[in-house]
């Protein structure tokens, strides 16, 4: 794999943590579910504030991994809303990791579409509510 040096966006991340060794496998690559969790949290974050209340993920329309993440990697998740439909938000999430402090690398690992659809209390499909 390629390594595409790059900056990060010039927006305030929607989640950022540090890989740590609990969430990689014996050799030190980070799991890839760990990483799918991840960023299902950033997407639902855009699609609470949007369905003002509780969402529940209906679909990953598309899941790359570019690069592997290591633990010690800062892992920055930027999500944004790209559709809506009646019930259903689809959000775009970016991932970078910051890696080597000493020789500061930053890496875009991850890109994912995700679908959440809002629900009421009951769980069932609400209708969004208007923009604001």
């Amino acid at each position: 794999m390629s390594e595409e040096k790059i900056s990060l966006p010039d927006r305030q991340p929607t989640l950022r943590v540090a890989a740590m060794p609990s969430d990689a496998n014996y050799t030190g690559d980070i799991f890839g579910g760990w990483l799918m969790g991840q960023v299902d949290i950033a997407g639902s974050i855009p699609a609470v504030h949007r369905a003002k209340g509780r969402v529940a993920t209906i679909a990953v329309n598309s899941f790359v991994f570019k690069q592997p993440i290591f633990v010690g990697d800062v892992v920055s998740f930027y999500s944004r809303i790209v559709k809506t439909g009646t019930t259903s938000i689809t959000v775009d999430v970016e991932v970078y990791v910051q890696r080597d402090p000493e020789n500061p690398t930053c890496l875009k690992v991850t890109e994912a579409t995700l679908t959440y659809v809002a629900v009421g209390d009951d769980r069932k499909p609400r209708p969004l509510p208007p923009q604001d």
